[in-house]
């Protein structure tokens, strides 16, 4: 996926995604544990960064 075509999340929407508080995913970002961008005033999460986040914490489980 090349960065033009790359799906964009607010962090509300990663909130929902995720089904976590909005202190968790910031927690998430602050950490590095989950890639964001700053657009401007924006925070912005790759949808993709999310899907990566889900694999390594199942990795993480296993």
């Amino acid at each position: 996926m090349t960065t033009a075509t790359a799906e964009l999340l607010t962090v509300p929407e990663v909130m929902a995604r995720l089904k976590l508080g909005r202190s968790t995913v910031y927690d998430l970002i602050r950490s590095r544990r989950l890639v964001s961008i700053t657009i401007g005033r924006s925070r912005r999460v790759p949808a993709a960064a999310v899907r990566d986040f889900i694999d390594n914490q199942i990795e993480e489980a296993a």
